[in-house]
């Protein structure tokens, strides 16, 4: 387990065992460096920089030296970077945080990075933290190190960190932390319980949980399907915020909490099974955007819809062929079990847009296979019916370091994907080439195109789980677009 700290000197990191500087290749030939570190701490740094090339995404060199710190480590950024990117280069941060190995690190160790503009605290910030995982089963890692981290502009100047920025990350942290847990410890009663325990305390939060045939009653068959064969029954919990002086639309954030996803009786093939216990990637990153918001006091009327099922294979599992009646209203014919995520999304954001009164509704989840095929492993992808909250996400995404991009939305293209001779729709594409991502997203929306809500969708089935480790993505994504929301 690591320990932050943030102290607002460099005196605090001086004494460390081990050390990390990050900057731009420039940032080691400035004079800048000189008067922050001192000129013989520069002027060794500078040397170990000639050596270090930064590539694409940035470089690592080491060295040990005979003082304190015993061992230092310097990490170059690349100075140029694609439009595509966060200018923040938070990407190149987190690689080269990761290839240092200062996370496990013995003894006090220390991260000095130097900043081009102060406005990149935030992502770098939280680039550090997707670094330094929480989760960790090794038997010999019971240990606390502690970790200070230091930041400071081209000027010289120290940078505090402030609440809204450690917010995030540790939140960011707790939901990689969730995502790397087992699934026989993180069934749906037990992410639930999580999310109570995120959310105790924080003033003006209002609970609700529906479990199990409770879901019939509020016609959320979609959840109650998915989940209804497994030992734990599915549920879903809703999380009410209503600040006093609230500003601006009602924001409902929902969830896909899959616990693990077997495919159900579409069965998955061996190679495909495994890490589906990152399919709530969505509902975690949900869940510490709204603890994200709630805890910086946020001026918004904002909802947490998080829908928990684990999609497993039993005498009680849904069919093929099956039709389900959604909330809706709307009936759909099942042929593929394995297309699960959208039919608790469908009831989820369905039920945030009727009965919750949502006027703005932006929905997370692992959802597709093919999202990493379309916008990358970096890149989540962004589906909406509002242009404006297309480029607030794609905006929030440069912001917060949490890179996406948009897919298209095109019901006229996607929905006749849907077509069934005996319901309204089918729950899986018959054209798998067709813009799979997007006709998944346009499922979603079908179920509330008649509300009048302005929906995005973030597919995030390739960020929320990289290298076999949750990384806490969309949490930062989320919270900077509710707070630019307007």
């Amino acid at each position: 387990m690591i320990k932050f700290s943030f102290p607002k000197n460099l005196a605090a990191i001086r004494d460390a065992s081990s050390l990390l500087v990050i900057g731009s290749h420039s940032t080691f030939e400035s004079k800048t460096l000189s008067k922050v570190v001192g000129p013989e701490l520069a002027r060794f740094l500078a040397e170990l920089a000639k050596d270090t090339k930064p590539g694409d995404n940035g470089g690592v060199g080491s060295t040990l030296t005979s003082s304190t710190p015993r061992k230092l480590m310097l990490g170059v950024l690349p100075e140029r970077i694609s439009r595509y990117n966060a200018e923040a280069r938070p990407e190149a941060v987190h690689r080269v945080v990761s290839a240092s190995g200062i996370a496990r690190a013995k003894g006090r160790a220390g991260i000095f990075v130097v900043l081009d503009k102060d406005a990149h605290l935030l992502p770098v910030l939280n680039a550090i933290g997707r670094a330094c995982p929480l989760f960790t089963r090794e038997s010999k890692r019971d240990e606390e190190s502690e970790l200070a981290v230091v930041f400071a502009n081209r000027k010289g100047a120290i940078l505090p960190v402030d609440a809204q920025a450690m917010s995030t990350m540790m939140n960011a942290q707790n939901a990689a932390r969730l995502v790397d847990t087992p699934p026989s410890e993180l069934n749906t009663e037990a992410l639930a319980g999580e999310a109570r325990r995120a959310l105790d305390g924080l003033k003006s939060v209002k609970i609700t949980e529906y479990v199990g045939d409770d879901l019939l009653e509020h016609g959320l068959r979609g959840i109650f399907s998915v989940g209804k064969a497994a030992d734990v029954p599915p549920r879903i919990l809703i999380a009410q915020y209503k600040p006093s002086k609230a500003q601006g639309p009602h924001i409902a954030l929902v969830g896909k909490g899959i616990t693990f996803d077997t495919g159900g009786l579409h069965i998955k093939a061996r190679g495909f099974m495994e890490g589906m216990k990152s399919d709530m990637g969505g509902a975690a990153a949900v869940l510490m955007a709204f603890r994200t918001l709630v805890e910086a006091k946020v001026p918004r009327r904002i909802t947490l819809v998080l829908c928990v099922a684990e999609n497993a294979v039993g005498p009680k599992a849904y069919k093929p062929d099956d039709i389900l009646t959604m909330h809706s209203g709307k009936t759909v014919e099942i042929n593929n079990t394995d297309a699960e995520g959208r039919l608790l999304l469908a009831d989820g954001v369905s039920y945030a847009a009727r009965v919750l009164g949502a006027e703005v509704i932006l929905d997370a989840a692992t959802l597709t296979g093919a999202q990493p095929m379309s916008t990358g492993m970096i890149h989540a992808a962004v589906m909406s019916n509002d242009a404006r909250l297309e480029k607030l996400l794609v905006d929030a995404g440069q912001k917060s370091g949490d890179l996406c991009h948009p897919l298209p939305f095109a019901p006229e293209f996607f929905q006749a994907e849907f077509k069934s001779p005996i319901a309204d729709m089918r729950n899986s594409a018959k054209n798998r080439s067709n813009a799979q991502s997007s006709c998944a997203g346009q499922f979603i929306f079908s179920h509330v195109e008649d509300t009048g809500v302005r929906w995005a969708h973030v597919d995030l089935a390739g960020p929320a789980y990289r290298a076999d480790r949750g990384t806490g993505y969309g949490v930062a994504l989320l919270a900077e677009a509710v707070r630019g929301l307007k």
